[in-house]
């Protein structure tokens, strides 16, 4: 109870309330220490009358008179002279005096905290303006005694009308905050409850239903949370489905890629010129597809093989590349051109870099054939002290906007129908395996240029 919210809320309204009934209580038991007073010098004005309309009034009618008013000595200024009008023996001599006319509240609240402080009893002097313009001046001698009592006894039934409604209040709120504030919470920890037990299961996705515009807010930021959380769910069980079915996939295509092996090593026995100059393309194209089955098995064990680095001629993979590329262009306006330097060598792994440019340049060349009016693909390298710069670029429509939002995003990066993005997601692992960085450079109805940096030596930028 004392560690919930509503609980420590009960109480810490309890505690504000009654701090605030005592701030008030200072000033208002001030303003009825005043008002005793007060009362005092109006009843011994009325005393005073009676003898200022009969100058012999008996010593006991007198002494009954300063008893109801609860003075001792009542003195009347009328017409600049001063006048002892009712007098009787002090018990004690005076211990001070305290003018009633010109009091601030300061001053009154001060008085008043001083007097409740002094047990002991004083005879005080008070001054004050009589009543109605009786005269300038009411001066009057009185008993601290009763005057702390009756302060006293009206402060403890301040306080204690404090308590009650401090308490009431504390009650109300507490009600008010267990409806409006502490179930709704209570309504959201239990939908994160339900739904951390069963995350994938989108029926458990809150829905707000808040009054309350914060709690509100907060309902619907959880909603997105856990609706994006859903959908990575299930994008990852899917994946993880598709990797196992590529692994079975890759390990049957592996044997059979292998078995094509065997059969091209005895082609390239042939003494037919044309077989000749075919047969180490073939050989170079399935030692490919088998390294890469053997990676895409790998890569469902874990992630994808860490590169081999080498000294590789990037002329020659780049001629690879595009000699793969000019077969599935045969008989449309689409070029490849180069410019490497000549003898430039990169360090990196030869096959994983093949697929990275190999991926770049399938995706320009889909892009140009999709258009039916064929351009141009280039690529071009250069180095710098630090770092080997590969330029793939085209003379394409460009990538939509929706293919760069979403650029090396796997299944959501695709550029054109039907395809499932994952070319780029794939050479920018490669890449960053490597050390280098693979970006989009610019794309537009002119064109579209991806470049790819490779970090010389130790393998820093």
């Amino acid at each position: 109870m004392i560690n919930s919210l509503s609980g420590r809320l009960l109480i810490l309204t309890t505690v504000f309330v009654m701090l605030a009934e005592v701030l008030i209580f200072v000033p208002s038991i001030a303003r009825f220490r005043e008002d005793y007073m007060l009362t005092r010098l109006e009843r011994a004005q009325i005393a005073s009358f009676a003898l200022l309309a009969d100058d012999m009034l008996d010593p006991a009618l007198e002494a009954e008179l300063l008893e109801n008013a609860e003075v001792f000595n009542v003195v009347l200024r009328r017409d600049e002279v001063s006048q002892l009008v009712l007098s009787s023996e002090l018990p004690q001599s005076v211990a001070g005096t305290y003018d009633l006319r010109d009091a601030t509240a300061l001053v009154l609240i001060r008085d008043a905290v001083l007097r409740l402080m002094k047990r002991e009893s004083e005879v005080v002097r008070v001054l004050g303006a009589p009543v109605r313009e009786a005269g300038l001046l009411i001066e009057i001698t009185m008993d601290t005694a009763s005057l702390r009592s009756a302060m006293v006894d009206y402060g403890v039934r301040i306080l204690i009308l404090s308590a009650v409604i401090s308490v009431f209040t504390a009650v109300l709120l507490f009600v008010a905050m267990r409806i409006l504030l502490v179930r709704p919470i209570k309504n959201v920890v239990g939908h994160m409850q339900r739904y951390a037990a069963a995350p994938e299961d989108a029926r458990r996705i809150i829905t707000p239903s808040a009054g309350v515009t914060e709690l509100r807010e907060a309902e619907e930021a959880l909603q997105t949370l856990q609706t994006d959380l859903t959908q990575a769910l299930k994008q990852k069980e899917r994946l993880a489905q598709l990797g196992s079915a590529v692994s079975k996939i890759s390990h049957d295509l592996r044997n059979i890629l292998t078995s094509a092996q065997l059969f091209t090593d005895r082609i390239e026995g042939s003494e037919d010129p044309i077989v000749k100059r075919m047969a180490p393309k073939l050989v170079g194209s399935i030692t490919r597809a088998v390294h890469l089955c053997e990676s895409t098995l790998a890569f469902g064990k874990a992630e994808e093989p860490g590169p081999t680095l080498t000294q590789v001629d990037l002329a020659e993979i780049v001629n690879d590349v595009i000699e793969s590329e000019q077969i599935a262009v045969t008989g449309s306006d689409i070029r490849f051109a180069d410019d490497i330097p000549v003898g430039m060598m990169v360090r990196a792994d030869p096959e994983q870099l093949f697929r990275v440019l190999a991926n770049l340049v399938r995706n320009a060349r889909q892009a140009l054939m999709a258009t039916g009016n064929g351009g141009d693909i280039t690529i071009a390298a250069e180095e710098t002290f630090t770092t080997w710069h590969i330029t793939v670029r085209d003379t394409g429509p460009g990538l939509p906007a929706k293919a760069q939002e979403h650029l090396f995003t796997p299944f959501q990066g695709g550029a054109r129908k039907g395809g499932s993005g994952l070319g780029l997601a794939i050479a920018e692992e490669l890449v960053r395996g490597h050390g280098g960085q693979l970006m989009l450079d610019h794309t537009g109805p002119e064109g579209t240029s991806f470049g790819l940096s490779l970090p010389k030596g130790d393998g820093t930028l």
